[in-house]
């Protein structure tokens, strides 16, 4: 586990409001080194005419974050760490129009700029016109772990937050949420089709719940950890297969009557998982894949029917920008769906590195931590 220093920046003139003692830095989760985050002193940022001054009140730590700690996703060291911010709008730039300073909003992981060729084509995930060019926080600039976070182009991704909802109600929805509901949507899961979601992780737990709501008539899980299996039944699923217990490939395919699934959603980013995936798919289905893969990733020439199955093969950046998150945030404000249970831990930002290290190993039944600052 590592150790948490503290280090002290030469802080940059602010001219916004931030609090209403002035204060010029600020605490937060910094990227040193493989193996290493450090809670550091920061300046507070400054913003541009696009940009917004997030508060942080909550936040969380994403498996992303787990791939950046262990050096298995490249980000620049002395990066701001975090994509999931819950806040209140402490000063928004000169050119955001719509939203006022004090208002609660949340901002989701990928935020795209929403006038470049890939977001006006409709793929804001891709901004920029690169793989991952619309995750920007904690990636390519620095995150929400910490106590203030500039939002980019803060007119295409400030959702305001009902004042009937908490934060914990709409911490999934920046990550999360939109990326397991979106593994659904891609899957194109239809009225009575049966589903195999591989991994209950929060992640594949959120795919569950967006099975679910697509109206999957049959949910098939794949989860070895009891507490994410329990976690799978209350969320939605109609069966877990144990991998521990018994072949998931072979069950899956028992259970279907040697049919196959619709889909099937790949959520936890390994070689066996996805080649799982395409086994138990029927002819003509499709494999969601929501998974961060580590490595070569190959495709066997069986499990792909040689290319002759008519699979189809799909993957999902989380969705951002404001609109789809005030569809998710809706949707947490019409009962339809109540992810709070999928927060088992709690820290301050204090305690943060702590916080890594318990998540990152899986210890102590936890699903997903709230960081409250």
């Amino acid at each position: 586990m590592a150790t948490i220093t503290r280090s002290t920046t030469t802080a940059r003139p602010l001219t916004a409001r931030v609090t209403s003692t002035a204060r010029a830095t600020m605490r937060a989760a910094v990227f040193v080194e493989k193996g290493r985050i450090e809670l550091q002193e920061r300046p507070i940022p400054a913003i541009g005419p696009r940009d917004a001054l997030l508060r942080v009140t909550t936040t969380t730590i994403c498996g992303t974050d787990v791939h950046i700690l262990r050096g298995e996703y490249p980000v620049a060291p002395g990066r701001i760490v975090g994509h999931e911010p819950v806040g209140i709008i402490e000063k928004l730039g000169e050119a955001v129009t719509g939203y006022s300073v004090g208002q609660r909003v949340i901002c989701g992981a990928i935020t795209p700029c929403g006038q470049c060729f890939a977001c006006l084509a409709g793929d804001r995930s891709q901004c920029g016109g690169e793989a991952l060019g619309g995750w920007k926080l904690g990636n390519t600039i620095d995150g929400c772990q910490a106590e203030f976070v500039r939002i980019p182009d803060a007119q295409a991704n400030l959702t305001v937050v009902p004042h009937g909802l908490n934060d914990e109600q709409v911490l999934m929805c920046p990550d999360i949420m939109s990326t397991g509901f979106g593994g659904a949507e891609n899957g194109n899961i239809a009225i009575g089709d049966t589903v195999a979601i591989f991994a209950q992780g929060p992640i594949g737990l959120c795919a569950t719940a967006g099975a679910k709501l697509r109206g999957a008539a049959r949910i098939i899980a794949v989860e070895r950890s009891e507490e994410r299996i329990a976690m799978a039944k209350r969320i939605g699923a109609d069966v877990v297969v144990d991998p521990r217990a018994e072949d998931p490939v072979a069950t899956i395919r028992r259970l279907t009557d040697g049919r196959g699934v619709d889909v099937a959603i790949e959520a936890l980013g390994t070689q066996e998982t996805f080649e799982s995936c395409l086994r138990v798919l029927r002819p003509g289905g499709t494999l969601s894949s929501l998974g961060v893969y580590s490595g070569k990733l190959g495709l066997p020439l069986d499990a792909f029917a040689a290319g002759l199955g008519d699979h189809r093969i799909v993957t999902t950046l989380c969705p951002g920008g404001k609109e789809r998150m005030r569809r998710l945030v809706d949707t947490v404000a019409s009962g339809r769906v109540d992810l709070r249970p999928l927060v088992t831990h709690r820290f301050t930002l204090d305690e943060i590195v702590r916080a890594y290290d318990l998540f990152a190993s899986r210890r102590d039944g936890i699903i997903k931590v709230a960081i409250a600052l």
